[in-house]
């Protein structure tokens, strides 16, 4: 290992994991963000005649077809379910042998909700069963940035030196009839029911709200000599996290994006990275008139002019918006773009909003080689977070 890396312990992602609308584990998942396909669909899981919202992002998941035993069916809620297959493809991607390691030094760190901490089998304790982790147990629970909340955690986590490996990442399944009336209550779901393929369409000036979906992404985060010194392939490094509060109100933003701007400057300048020099930012996308506007903003705020030259794109145009989850399944979303040398692009995006006129990348995926990435998520009760991650050995 270079001697400039001895000082300090860096976290690393080493393995990955998906379950996603349109298909399970990371070639289904990289497949379809490559070709800028749409998996959102009319809901099939419940009867959602009464909803005004009758769109989702459903995953094809049979928890027996993909080895769960009948124990764990009778213990573990769907979201959980979802993430331990996740959880068994990013160990496997990251070849650990958690024999041959102290479990008091491996962690678990994952973003979910109150309820899967509180019903039937913590999500969280499950993944530590499942590498045997004798380490820090944590549940993350910070509504829609839960995901990328958790991943800043099992950095921390490294670098202070509480864990060598952190199981992390997001798990979430809200595609009930309780929920889905609940956003419908307070407006901020999509009614584009007619067209389901394209009712997710961030930065169109037809937006008008978010699909519901489901969904994991369970990450291995290592610290870098123990990476290193057995010889790991390493995805990226998490080179800066940063995560502000907007006060302004539980479901609307203040339009000015300051928040969401503080958390971006403060990831960068956490990995020493120039706002010239982001190679491409993964948006939140939502695709409310709100959130799209404000990000916009926040991200001229911090960028200036190379706002105007960033690609930039939203993978919830393809995958809905699955809420504690979404984060974490962003974050794989640029590991395989750093792995493919490809941006997804943003699907539906047919007619841009003129207040969004940023390069947002529509409907076609760029060749390019990516060394840098912010990832920025959004959330209810004004949770802004932003991550930066830099490709292994880039300068």
């Amino acid at each position: 290992m270079p001697a400039s890396n001895e000082s300090r312990r860096r976290a690393v992602i080493t393995g990955v994991g998906v379950v996603a609308p349109g298909g399970i584990g990371t070639k289904a998942f990289w497949a379809l963000l490559a070709e800028g396909r749409s998996a959102t669909r009319a809901v099939s899981n419940f009867d959602a005649s009464g909803c005004n919202s009758r769109v989702a992002g459903e995953c094809d998941f049979d928890p027996r077809r993909e080895g769960l035993s009948e124990q764990q069916l009778s213990r573990l809620d769907r979201a959980s379910q979802l993430a331990v297959v996740a959880g068994r493809e990013a160990v496997r991607a990251a070849g650990l042998d958690f024999i041959r390691m102290d479990p008091r030094r491996i962690a678990v760190a994952i973003g979910c909700t109150t309820d899967q901490q509180q019903w039937r089998h913590p999500m969280a304790v499950e993944l530590g069963q499942l590498v045997e982790a004798a380490g820090p147990v944590d549940a993350v629970l910070t509504g829609c940035t839960s995901g990328i909340d958790a991943v800043g955690h099992a950095a921390a986590l490294i670098t202070e030196g509480s864990a060598d490996v952190v199981i992390t990442g997001g798990a979430h399944a809200p595609l009930t009839p309780l929920t889905v009336i609940c956003f419908d209550v307070i407006g901020v779901s999509t009614h584009r029911n007619d067209d389901p393929a394209g009712a997710s369409r961030p930065f169109d000036r037809t937006r008008d709200g978010i699909v519901l979906a489901e969904g994991a992404a369970i990450l291995v985060v290592e610290e870098l000599g123990h990476a290193w010194m057995r010889g790991a392939h390493i995805y990226a490094e998490i080179a800066g996290f940063a995560s502000r509060r907007n006060v302004y109100h539980m479901t609307n933003l203040d339009l000015d994006g300051k928040e969401l701007s503080a958390a971006i400057d403060s990831a960068l300048c956490q990995a020493q990275l120039d706002r010239s020099g982001v190679d491409y930012l993964n948006a939140h996308g939502a695709g409310t008139q709100a959130d799209d506007l404000y990000e916009t903003r926040a991200v001229k705020r911090s960028l200036g002019q190379h706002a105007y030259t960033t690609p930039i794109s939203g993978l919830k145009s393809m995958i809905g918006h699955s809420l504690a989850a979404a984060g974490a399944l962003e974050i794989a979303g640029c590991l395989l773009a750093f792995e493919e040398g490809v941006i997804p692009p943003t699907a539906n995006l047919h007619e841009a909003d003129p207040r969004c006129d940023l390069d947002y990348v529509p409907l076609v995926a760029r060749e390019r080689r990516v060394n840098t990435v912010l990832t920025i998520n959004s959330g209810f009760e004004g949770f802004q977070s932003v991550m930066a991650l830099r490709r292994f050995g880039a300068a």
